[in-house]
């Protein structure tokens, strides 16, 4: 009993706690850890992959918008200087072919959710 020392009710035996280190083939431990740096590698390279690709796509949508945003400026600038834009003029002769002249009485209303007052 005298290796055995009592802390707090409880017989603690000497040595060291834990788990053991397991004796393990140096050349096996650096073979997985090579591969581990392998998998990590490959990972890395398609998660930038992944990036630039969504990168691509988002520069291609900010040109898209940019070259709309400029007819738009277009068009208005045309309209403060008192033209119409074909381009709107066709819009809106589309528009008129769509809707029927029924005069009305055969469409539906919604209600107005503000309609409350």
């Amino acid at each position: 009993m005298d290796e055995n020392k009592m802390v707090a009710g409880k017989v603690k035996k000497p040595g060291k706690r834990g788990r053991k280190p397991a004796k393990i083939d140096l050349k096996a431990k650096l073979e997985r850890s090579r591969q581990s740096a392998r998998e990590c590698r490959a990972r890395k390279k398609l998660r930038y992959q992944y990036l630039e690709e969504l990168v691509s796509s988002k520069e291609r949508a900010i040109c898209a918008l940019r070259e709309e945003l400029d007819m738009y400026r277009q068009w208005c600038s045309a309209m403060d200087q008192g033209k119409i834009p074909s381009e709107i003029k066709a819009l809106l002769t589309a528009d008129e072919q769509k809707i029927p002249a029924s005069g009305g009485g055969g469409t539906k209303t919604s209600k107005n959710k503000n309609s409350q007052i």
